[in-house]
């Protein structure tokens, strides 16, 4: 009888890497050169440098491919657009004066252009810059990116996969150019844009790459049967292709569903499947498919997303069963590291008995090399690292840290009467107009204000013991009274305190909240130059004390106006951390929904006559998968009610999101029962307006008339255009004029500037109201 061949080995990889570095060297070199400080060749070389030290880490950690391509000065999906010539027409001229500056323009804006719309890239946590595509769209590829970045890395010794946007993704995330039909589908440009994929293609393998990576995870969504014939068409197209790279192709964050059948049987080498939470569902389809004879399989067992420790033993059993499904097996991550901080090593105050609970980049990196040395070698192989992690899962699952039996027992004896307001909307309204006596079309802020040089600095010194708490109170409380003091002067109704003391809309709750930790260098990117650092939800939450009453009442002394109590959402906590996976999210979210349920009464109880419970994320964690989204709408809908219901009638509760599409979620947001709820409507020009006239949202609506992510100041007419196509969709009485975020991020100059504007803006719309009336 014939031996058999032994297995290929087994490698190890991953999809991306965080980008920033470990001081965040790659932000301050992007905002340095914004401001002058830093000239291209001085922020191309930190690039450059943040490139080469993590192909070295990756390298040196065991990895035996590594991605490039997957690093961006600003926006993959970005560098997409570049790479494939699809620049908006407004700014081509700023493109062909200056590559660099017409790159950032896209993101950004400038005075007289505006910037490409942004919003959630899938149901992380990350924004993309969304491509604007017309009929009139000529694709030009530009391969230059890609091809030096990967002749970087073979020039280093390195083992280099290229990682682009998929053609059929990058064109499902676009949206219909300014001049372009309301209904134009940019899928009809695929037969025009994978010519310039094939260019490409041919131009990594000219440069030498071996395999190259295309992203699918649009694939993961629920897509018509049109969409998985284009899919198909498209890799017969490029797999037929003779002067190209092996294709991988990867999709994640959920399960392929009927697109793995698609891919599976397409002329091309290898596939990336997520193996984690809702995506192992790819196990049974693969299996189901036929598998991937005589094809590479990556199979993401380590969860890309989230910061816990992997289950060595389970992810090789997993592993164990893909063997027989494919010609090769090799292991990775889920995703993209870039979704997760760089080092759990450099949490130095995080608890001793819960840092090993913890994995981080270059945590997960060991893990995933530690799983490939194991399938190739047998579990002997592994056996130290398998006994730590046994020991380090246990202590988690046993530790007094992760529960407490009095906020479980609070939480089971929750009723749906707790869910609902006492009044229904239409009497609260009669109520709130007559207390708070706002003009027609009420102007507001959606929280914060500049966060300055000076803030951030006060901040360190108490840190780090060069202030006391009394000195910082102090800077505090003037900061405060100059904020409000140019609300007034400004004409703004409903006021906000700044939130000065605040460091991050999460963060600074989830430090107030015993359950949670938060981390010191824990940095994860958000968009562009803009990084967080989202806390981690270990245990169950409960409110020691009051959070935001002090600096909330402290404001109100100080002026005759409304000003409103600041609160993040429990969705929003949730969404905007890295949270518990052994338990069922809606669980944690009534956790948190009690803890602010007792803030609100708090503030009602000092004269708080409006209080702002922010969910942003509601639409960004909607589940990609529709058959998903019913009971995930049913908690997350619930948490928010659990934690506003108890205000009396005459207590206004608004509500804010932003930058996603939430035609389908109106249903959830009218069931949120907030009674204003503000949104961003200036990127999108005012379509959100539009979509919730035409499913008769009978609430208060402030479509966001500023675009706080660009620097550009949005001049009186502007605003007064956006308002007007607002008001033809929402009747006056319900219309309110405001940022479409929060103002943390920019300067003061343009804050003051736009905010004027604003006013002065819906001061005429109102004398247009009622000359129009009279």
């Amino acid at each position: 009888m014939a031996e058999s061949s032994p297995a290929p080995t087994a490698l190890a990889t991953v999809y991306g890497y965080p980008r920033q570095g470990p001081g965040r060297e790659l932000k301050k070199a992007v905002e340095g050169y914004w401001a002058g400080r830093t000239t291209d060749a001085e922020l191309l070389d930190v690039a450059a440098g943040l490139r080469r030290d993590n192909w070295r880490r990756l390298a040196e950690a065991g990895i035996d491919e590594v991605p490039t391509g997957d690093f961006s000065l600003y926006d993959h999906v970005l560098d997409t657009t570049v790479m494939v010539g699809a620049i908006p027409p407004r700014h081509r001229a700023a493109v062909r004066a200056d590559p660099l500056d017409g790159y950032f323009a896209m993101a950004r804006g400038t005075q007289d252009v505006a910037p490409l719309e942004m919003t959630k890239w899938f149901d992380t946590n990350y924004h993309y810059l969304v491509p604007e595509l017309g009929p009139d769209t000529v694709f030009a590829a530009d391969p230059s990116k890609p091809v030096s970045e990967l002749r970087e890395a073979l020039a280093l010794g390195h083992n280099p996969r290229p990682v682009l946007v998929g053609p059929v993704t990058y064109l499902l995330l676009a949206k219909p150019a300014p001049d372009a039909p309301a209904d134009f589908d940019p899928l009809t440009l695929l037969d025009r844009l994978l010519p310039v994929y094939a260019e490409i293609l041919a131009a990594l393998h000219e440069a030498g790459a071996r395999w190259v990576q295309l992203d699918e995870p649009t694939l993961v969504q629920d897509q018509p049967q049109a969409v998985l014939d284009a899919v198909a068409g498209c890799y017969q197209r490029l797999g037929s292709l003779t002067e190209r790279p092996k294709i991988l192709v990867a999709g994640y964050f959920d399960h392929l569903g009927e697109a793995l059948s698609v891919l599976a049987h397409a002329p091309i080498e290898g596939l990336g499947l997520d193996l984690t939470g809702p995506a192992a569902a790819n196990l049974n389809d693969l299996a189901a498919a036929g598998g991937l004879p005589g094809k590479r399989l990556i199979a993401g067992v380590v969860d890309g997303r989230n910061i816990w420790i992997n289950d060595l033993e389970k992810s090789l059993s997993t592993l164990a069963t893909l063997l027989g499904l494919a010609g090769q097996v090799d292991v990775a991550a889920s995703c993209s590291l870039l979704h997760v901080p760089l080092d759990a090593a450099a949490e130095t105050e995080i608890d001793p008995e819960i840092r090993p609970w913890l994995a981080f980049a270059r945590q997960k990196t060991a893990e995933i090399v530690a799983l490939a040395r194991g399938l190739n070698r047998g579990v002997r192989a592994i056996s130290d690292d398998l006994t730590d992690n046994r020991e380090a899962l246990e202590s988690r699952r046993t530790s007094a840290l992760t529960r407490d039996p009095a906020i479980r027992e609070r939480a089971a004896a929750v009723t749906g009467q707790d869910t609902r307001r006492a009044e229904p909307y239409a009497e609260r309204a009669r109520a709130q107009r007559n207390h708070l006596d706002l003009p027609l079309v009420p102007t507001t802020t959606i929280g914060s204000f500049p966060q300055t040089a000076e803030l951030r600095a006060a901040r360190a010194d108490l840190r780090a013991g060069r202030i006391d708490q009394y000195a910082y109170d102090e800077r505090m409380a003037v900061e405060i009274r100059e904020i409000l003091a140019f609300q007034e002067e400004s004409g703004l109704d409903v006021l906000v305190h700044g939130e000065p003391e605040r460091n991050d809309m999460v963060q600074y709750f989830a430090e107030q909240l015993d359950g949670y930790i938060a981390t010191q260098q824990g940095w994860v990117q958000s968009y562009g130059s803009r990084y967080v650092r989202p806390p981690i939800l270990a245990g169950d939450i409960s409110r020691p004390h009051p959070m935001t009453l002090r600096w909330t009442t402290y404001a109100q002394s100080q002026t005759s106006r409304p000003v409103k109590g600041m609160l993040t959402g429990p969705v929003t906590m949730l969404a905007w951390s890295f949270v518990r996976d052994d338990q069922p999210l809606g669980e944690t979210a009534r956790q948190v929904a009690l803890a602010l349920r007792d803030e609100v009464a708090d503030l009602e109880a000092a004269g708080t006559a409006v209080i702002q419970v922010d969910e942003p994320a509601l639409r960004e964690t909607l589940p990609l998968r529709a058959a998903d989204r019913p009971a995930y709408l049913a908690w997350a809908t619930e948490a928010f009610r659990l934690a506003t219901a108890g205000a009396r009638p005459r207590t206004q509760i608004h509500t804010h999101m932003c930058y996603a599409e939430f035609g389908e979620i109106i249903a959830a947001i009218d069931d949120m029962d907030a009674d204003v709820i503000s949104l961003e409507a200036a990127r999108s020009h005012m379509q959100v307006a539009e979509e919730l006239a035409q499913a008769g949202y009978p609430r208060e609506v402030g479509p966001g008339v500023y675009d706080i992510h660009s620097p550009r100041v949005p001049g009186v007419e502007e605003v007064a255009s956006l308002l007007r196509k607002g008001l033809s969709a929402i009747p006056a009485d319900r219309l309110w004029a405001n940022p479409d975020c929060g103002l943390k991020t920019r300067a003061w100059p343009e804050t003051r500037d736009s905010l004027e504007n604003l006013v002065t803006a819906a001061k005429q719309i109102r004398t247009e109201i009622t000359s129009s009336s009279a």
